[in-house]
């Protein structure tokens, strides 16, 4: 394998004796077969779907492990795309001590055009929405709500799945129901507010508040769900430390929100090419995202 690394950390692999189906904001996707296909989180960093030329020391195994720490977690709610095949397998010797920890080896399924958005509290896109419309993807909110306020039960706020450095778009319920049909819109609805309820649950005993998150799904040869990608990573949520939360502010996280509110300081359109990021701002960012895997998965 040829891999672009800077300090240990992996911006780019490349596979040789394995077809590269796609290289994703984070994601390098091989295939294993016709039936399965191998999925390496990079250390790459992408913020408002922009990919950048620096990395994230450690961030891609993070993601692999805490993903697979939820996926653990909730399989009792709805089948995951994670396999049993092993990673030395398919790789060379050389090559495995790097992927190991930042790999998973799934099924190969057909990925639905929808993202599945839980939000428990506003904050991000989803204020901005309420603060021009008093509407979330065409849901009625209470009016004076503030910045970060929890919402009195958690909506389900569908986005259009969009190609790499093209901006994902939010979309209304009836919107999805258009896009992917009545039946499989109700399941994904259902399915992805049950799986925050479970997480959100679990985090807030160990001090962590998950604002929202981002699911994706799949379907299988039968066209039943399937949870696939990543789950409730800090890529994928926003995690704020519950004992710094308040309202009417934009809290502190553990997530890359951190390096998003860096760069809203900037006079940067949010195209590329990308700024520059202090090294400060990529240690701490590191850092973040070692604290909450760390207070997630200790026994």
């Amino acid at each position: 394998m040829n891999a672009t690394n800077t300090s240990a950390a992996l911006f780019e692999t490349n596979i040789e004796n394995l077809e590269l189906i796609a290289r994703g904001k984070v994601r390098d996707i091989y295939a294993i077969d016709k039936e399965h296909m191998l999925i390496i989180s990079t250390d790459r960093l992408s913020a408002f779907d922009v990919v950048f030329s620096q990395t994230i020391p450690t961030k891609g195994a993070l993601l692999t492990q805490v993903s697979n720490f939820w996926f653990s977690r909730t399989g009792h709610l709805i089948r995951n795309h994670l396999t049993n095949l092993r990673l030395e397998n398919y790789v060379s010797a050389e090559d495995l001590p790097q992927l190991q920890s930042r790999s998973i080896i799934v099924k190969r399924l057909k990925t639905l055009p929808v993202e599945a958005i839980v939000r428990g509290y506003i904050i991000g896109s989803g204020w901005k929405d309420y603060q021009a419309t008093g509407e979330l993807c065409g849901i009625k909110l209470p009016v004076g709500l503030q910045q970060a306020e929890q919402l009195a039960e958690p909506i389900f706020t569908p986005s259009s799945k969009a190609a790499v450095g093209d901006h994902d778009i939010n979309i209304s319920f009836d919107d999805a129901v258009e896009l992917i049909g009545e039946d499989m819109a109700n399941q994904v609805k259902e399915v992805s507010i049950a799986l925050y309820k479970t997480a959100s649950d679990y985090a807030r005993e160990r001090g962590i508040i998950i604002a929202d998150t981002k699911f994706e799904f799949g379907v299988d040869e039968n066209n039943k769900l399937v949870l696939i990608d990543e789950i409730l990573t800090p890529d994928s949520s926003r995690y704020w430390p519950a004992d710094q939360y308040q309202k009417g502010i934009s809290p502190p996280s553990y997530d890359k929100q951190f390096i998003r509110d860096y760069l809203e300081t900037l006079d940067w359109d949010k195209t590329p090419p990308a700024p520059t990021i202090p090294q400060n701002i990529i240690d701490k960012t590191q850092q973040k995202y070692q604290d909450v895997h760390d207070i997630l998965t200790r026994d």
